[in-house]
C-alpha cells in the first residue's frame, strides 16, 4: 500500500474513532508524506497544528495506522514547506496542488483568529500608574513578564473605563513581544457566549472546546455578562480548568470582585479568586492630571497647566470621560482656531462639568449602603428577603431615585433586574418609614451627604 492510500485509509479510521469534525478540523490538514517501513511523516500546516496533534492525537493515529500497517511503530509530525508537487493528503482521493494547500493553511490560521485584534494604543508605555491601579499594574507587568505562570487566574476588577481593558490588552502585547509563538486569545465574556451558542446551533462544540483549550494565554474582558447563563458558565468552567491543569495563563476582568458576581455559580466564582485578584480604584487628582499631562504631550498643540488642572478636578467620573473632554478641548481649538484658555475650556466641557459634579452612580449608592448596613455588596442584587437585607436594598433604592437621573427600570435593572413597580414600592415604604422613624431618617440623611460629597 503506497502512503496515500495508506493514510486515506487511517484518515477513514479517524473519522469513526474521533468523530467527523474533529477530523476534519486536526487531521484532515496533515499532509502524508512518506513511510520508511518504521516511521510515518506527516506534514503539518504550522507549528500550532503539528503541537496540538502531537499532544493530543498521536496515540489514537498510531493505533488506526497499525490495524492497516503493523509495520509502523511511530508518528513523526513536521512542519512541512510548501512544493509545487503533488502531496497525498488525509482522506483524499486526488492529490491537492500547491494553490491548495495554501489555501487550507489560509483557512486554518483564520479558523485560529477567534478573539479580537489588540488596540496598538494599549500598552504599558501608555499606561499612567499611580496610587488607585499599582497593585493591578504590578501584576499586570508580571503576569506579562514571567516565562511561567505567576498568578493563575489573574483578575481584575473595577468600575468602567478605569483601565482594566488598557492592561489586558497590554499584557497580550508584551507576551506577543517576548514569545511570537505563544497563541493568545482576548475576547469578551459576550463574544465567548456568542461562539458557544453558535457552536451548539451547529452541533461543532468539540471545534469549540478544542479551539479555546489549546491557546497558551486566554484573557476574558467582563467576564460578568455571563452571570445568569448557566450553560455558558458551565463551558468557561471546565475551559478555565483546563488551562489551569496545563499551567496556561487565564486573566479574567469584572466590574465587580469575584465574591460580588450575582448569579456566577459557586464553584467558578471559587475560582476565579483562586490566583490573584486585583482592584482599580477610581481615580484620584494627581492620577487624573498625570494621564491629562502624558496624553497632552501627543498632541502639536499647547495646554496651559491651569486648564489641564481645571479638567482634572472637575471630570472625575473614569479615564475615558477625562480623555474625551481632552480631546473636546483640542478638537474644539484646532477646528474653530481659538486659543485654549480657561474661559475657552469652561464653555467647551460645560455639560461635562455640570454632569460630573452632580453624578453619583448606583453601584456607588450600594457600595456605602452596603458598608452602612454591614451586608455583603451581593445583598443589593440577590433574592434574600430578609429585613436584615431587605431594607438596606431598599434604602438604596430611595437614594438611587433621589441622587441619580436613572429610570425606576434603569434602577430595578441594577438591583437584580428587579421590576419598576418593586423599586416604587421600596421608594414609598422608605418615605412612610423615614416619618415615623427618626433612626432611619437619619441614616438616610447621612448617607445622603457622604454621597453628595
Amino acid at each position: 500500500m503506497d502512503v496515500k492510500a495508506l493514510w486515506a485509509a487511517v484518515f477513514d479510521r479517524l473519522r469513526l474513532d474521533l468523530g467527523a469534525s474533529t477530523a476534519e478540523s486536526w487531521i484532515a490538514p496533515l499532509v502524508a508524506d512518506r513511510f520508511d517501513g518504521y516511521t510515518l511523516y506527516l506534514g503539518a500546516p504550522s507549528m500550532f497544528l503539528r503541537d496540538w496533534v502531537t499532544n493530543n492525537y498521536t496515540d489514537k493515529i498510531l493505533r488506526c495506522c497499525n490495524l492497516e500497517d503493523k509495520g509502523i511503530k511511530e508518528i513523526e509530525i513536521f512542519i512541512s514547506e510548501p512544493s509545487d508537487r503533488s502531496v497525498a493528503v488525509a482522506g483524499g482521493s486526488r492529490p491537492k496542488n500547491f494553490g491548495e494547500v495554501i489555501g487550507e493553511r489560509q483557512k486554518f490560521e483564520e479558523q485560529r483568529d477567534f478573539g479580537v485584534p489588540l488596540d496598538p494604543r494599549l500598552t504599558f508605555d501608555n499606561f499612567v500608574v499611580g496610587k488607585p491601579n499599582e497593585l493591578a499594574y504590578a501584576a499586570a507587568w508580571r503576569v506579562a513578564e514571567s516565562d511561567r505562570v505567576a498568578f493563575n487566574p489573574l483578575f481584575l476588577y473595577g468600575a468602567v473605563g478605569l483601565g482594566k481593558t488598557h492592561l489586558m490588552h497590554a499584557i497580550a502585547w508584551n507576551i506577543k513581544a517576548r514569545s511570537p509563538d505563544r497563541n493568545i486569545a482576548y475576547l469578551s465574556a459576550e463574544k465567548f457566549m456568542y461562539q458557544f451558542v453558535r457552536a451548539v446551533r451547529y452541533k461543532d462544540t468539540m471545534a469549540f472546546k478544542q479551539q479555546f483549550r489549546s491557546v497558551d494565554v486566554l484573557m476574558i474582558d467582563d467576564i460578568q455578562f455571563i452571570c445568569g447563563k448557566d450553560s455558558t458558565q458551565e463551558e468557561f468552567f471546565h475551559t478555565f480548568n483546563t488551562l489551569v491543569d496545563n499551567k496556561r495563563q487565564v486573566v479574567v476582568s469584572a466590574d465587580k470582585s469575584p465574591s460580588d458576581l450575582e448569579g456566577m455559580e459557586e464553584r467558578l466564582r471559587s475560582r476565579l479568586g483562586w490566583g490573584l485578584v486585583a482592584d482599580i480604584h477610581p481615580t484620584t487628582y494627581e492620577l487624573r492630571l498625570s494621564i491629562l499631562q502624558m496624553k497632552t504631550s501627543s498632541f502639536q498643540i499647547s495646554i496651559p497647566d491651569r486648564v489641564l488642572e481645571f479638567v482634572a478636578h472637575k471630570i472625575t467620573s473614569n479615564i475615558r470621560e477625562l480623555e474625551g473632554a481632552l480631546n473636546r478641548i483640542v478638537a474644539s481649538a484646532i477646528l474653530v482656531g481659538r486659543e485654549i484658555t480657561m474661559e475657552s475650556a469652561k464653555e467647551v466641557l460645560s455639560d461635562l462639568v455640570r454632569s460630573n459634579e452632580k453624578r453619583i452612580t448606583i453601584d456607588e449608592i450600594q457600595k456605602k449602603v452596603a458598608a452602612h448596613y454591614s451586608i455583603k455588596l451581593a445583598d443589593m442584587s440577590s433574592s434574600r428577603r430578609s429585613r436584615q437585607v431587605s431594607l438596606p436594598r431598599q434604602v438604596a433604592m430611595f437614594l438611587a431615585k433621589k441622587l441619580t437621573r436613572h429610570s425606576l427600570p434603569e434602577i430595578g435593572k441594577n438591583f437584580g433586574d428587579r421590576d419598576h413597580t418593586t423599586v416604587l414600592h421600596a421608594i414609598k415604604k422608605i418615605q412612610d418609614l423615614m416619618a415615623s422613624d427618626d433612626n432611619l431618617a437619619e441614616d438616610v440623611r447621612l448617607l445622603s451627604q457622604v454621597l453628595e460629597k
